[in-house]
């Protein structure tokens, strides 16, 4: 969990509800408040049907947690997003949060990512990577020791066949994104706040979801239920 970083008030927050603090550093500089938030919160983002949206407009009203995934074809993306999808609305709706997804593909690639995933929750697309730039994502792989996922299923060769069959299955033979983008973990607003952030190292660096949905007060989730997903 090296370069995650939570405020104080989340920290005491998440105290109360485990009764374990909150195993991250405490923020320093710009990170700590509103600067880096309002600096990509004028920034767009695409829904489904191509929409723009003011990145901001996603929690200025509300607390979010969003993750930045590294493309839509990538297989442990993919099977990371699977597991968000079983996170029930209930859950989120009890602790008065909400999930985003943001990739950085076409806006085209939305629907069926979702329908592959099961995922509907909240998705959006940087297309441009202006945010994950803005945001310090990672640009190439970090060689780094980052465990077992409890979220991977597949292994390199099984994932990496089937995500490379998709993209010649494809509408378009395209990539869904930049290959060498690392994604990221945020827990945003209400306003321009950052109460966490955790920026990708590699493919593997993800944050375990229930590690930052007790950091907002969500009830754990049981991820080792099979999922109605189509496997391709």
């Amino acid at each position: 969990m090296q370069g995650a970083e939570v405020d104080p008030a989340l920290a005491a927050v998440t105290r109360q509800v485990s009764g374990h603090a909150a195993p991250a550093t405490v923020p320093s500089g710009p990170e700590c408040g509103q600067p880096l938030a309002a600096a990509v919160a004028e920034l767009p983002v695409l829904d489904a049907s191509g929409r723009q949206v003011p990145f901001g407009a996603l929690f200025r009203e509300r607390r979010a947690v969003v993750v930045f995934v590294r493309h839509f074809l990538c297989y442990i993306c993919k099977e990371y997003v699977e597991d968000l999808a079983k996170i029930p609305k209930s859950f989120l709706q009890e602790a008065d949060v909400t999930l985003i997804v943001i990739g950085q593909s076409s806006y085209h690639h939305i629907e069926p990512f979702c329908k592959l995933t099961g995922y509907s929750h909240e998705i959006y697309v940087d297309p441009e990577r202006e945010i994950y730039k803005k945001l310090g994502m990672k640009r190439g792989e970090e060689i780094a020791s980052s465990g077992n996922s409890p979220h991977i299923k597949s292994n390199i060769l099984s994932g990496s066949i089937r995500s490379l069959w998709r993209a010649v299955t494809g509408p378009l033979f395209d990539f869904q994104g930049d290959p060498a983008q690392q994604g990221g973990t945020l827990i945003l607003g209400p306003g321009n706040n950052i109460h966490f952030i955790h920026r990708d190292k590699n493919r593997l660096d993800h944050k375990p979801i229930n590690s930052v949905l007790q950091l907002v007060g969500v009830r754990h989730v049981d991820f080792t239920r099979r999922p109605s997903v189509i496997h391709v």
